[in-house]
C-alpha cells in the first residue's frame, strides 16, 4: 500500500525519528564510537588472519625443507654403505685395489657434499620454524587487540542501553588499550 501514499509506521520507527529529531547527542556519540571501533576491529582482525596465514606458510615451507633434508641424509647413508662395501672389498684377495680405493675416495667426497647440503637444509628448517613462531606471536598480538575492540563495542552497546557515563569511559579505555596493543603489534 505504500505506493498509494498510505503507511503505518511501527512504534520503534516513531521512537527513532523522535530521537533523531531532537538530536540525542549521547546516542550519536556512542553510535560513532561503535562504528569506529568496528572498523578498527576489522582492520586488526585482518592483520591477525594475515599473520596467522604467513606463519602457517612458513611452517609448511619448513616441513618441505625437512623432507628434502631427510632425502639428502638418506642419499648420504647410501653413499656410506657403498663406501663401507668398497672398504670391505679391499680386504678380499684378488680384487682390483686401485678401483676400490678410487671408489672410496669418490664416496667420501660425495658424502661431504651431501652433508653440507643436508646441513644447509636443516639450517633453513630452523630459520623457517623460528620465523613461523615469531609470526604466530604477532598473530596473538593482533588477536588480542581485536578482542579488546570487540569488548569495547560490547561495552558501548551496554552504555547505550544504560546511559551510564562510567561505562562509556570504560569502553574508551578498553578501546585505547586495543589500539595500543595494535600499535605494538604493528611495530614488530
Amino acid at each position: 500500500m505504500a505506493e498509494e501514499g498510505f503507511e503505518v509506521p511501527a512504534p520503534h520507527e516513531h521512537a527513532v525519528e523522535h530521537a533523531g529529531a531532537h538530536g540525542d547527542e549521547f546516542s550519536g556519540r556512542i553510535a560513532v564510537m561503535t562504528a569506529i571501533l568496528a572498523t578498527l576491529g576489522a582492520i586488526f582482525g585482518y592483520q591477525a588472519g594475515s599473520t596467522q596465514n604467513e606463519a602457517a606458510l612458513m611452517k609448511n615451507d619448513a616441513a618441505i625443507k625437512k623432507t628434502e633434508a631427510a632425502d639428502v641424509w638418506n642419499f648420504y647413508q647410501s653413499k656410506s654403505n657403498k663406501q663401507n662395501l668398497a672398504e670391505l672389498a679391499l680386504t678380499l684377495p684378488g680384487v682390483d685395489q686401485d678401483k676400490y680405493k678410487t671408489d672410496i675416495e669418490r664416496y667420501k667426497k660425495e658424502k661431504e657434499d651431501l652433508k653440507a647440503k643436508a646441513d644447509a637444509l636443516e639450517a633453513e628448517v630452523n630459520t623457517l620454524n623460528k620465523e613461523s613462531e615469531e609470526e604466530m606471536h604477532h598473530h596473538h598480538e593482533w588477536a588480542r587487540s581485536t578482542t579488546a575492540e570487540q569488548i569495547a563495542i560490547s561495552l558501548a552497546a551496554i552504555t547505550l542501553l544504560t546511559r551510564k557515563k562510567w561505562l562509556q569511559w570504560l569502553a574508551y579505555g578498553v578501546a585505547a588499550a586495543g589500539v595500543a596493543m595494535a600499535v605494538v603489534a604493528g611495530l614488530h
